[in-house]
């Protein structure tokens, strides 16, 4: 298992829609957990990169529609 953790910079507050679209994420195969830092305005999410990419990550938050710049970090443990 290779763990990788990625932080996004939100553009905006989540709405509860997209706190519950990402509830239902939390499910998904591979997703540890994630993190919502509302002081900082970032988004981090933690995941096994041999079950899912930081692609596929985004994907979801696009569908959702938050909007956030390009990762500050990735980091693997």
């Amino acid at each position: 298992m290779t763990l990788v953790e990625v932080t996004y910079e939100l553009q905006s507050p989540l709405s509860e829609e997209q706190l519950y679209q990402l509830g239902e994420f939390a499910n998904t195969y591979g997703l540890r957990r994630f993190r919502l830092d509302d002081s900082k305005k970032q988004l981090s999410f933690e995941y096994d990169a041999s079950r899912l990419r930081e692609t596929q990550v985004a994907h979801v938050l696009s569908r959702a529609k938050i909007a956030v710049a390009r990762p500050n970090e990735l980091r693997g443990s």
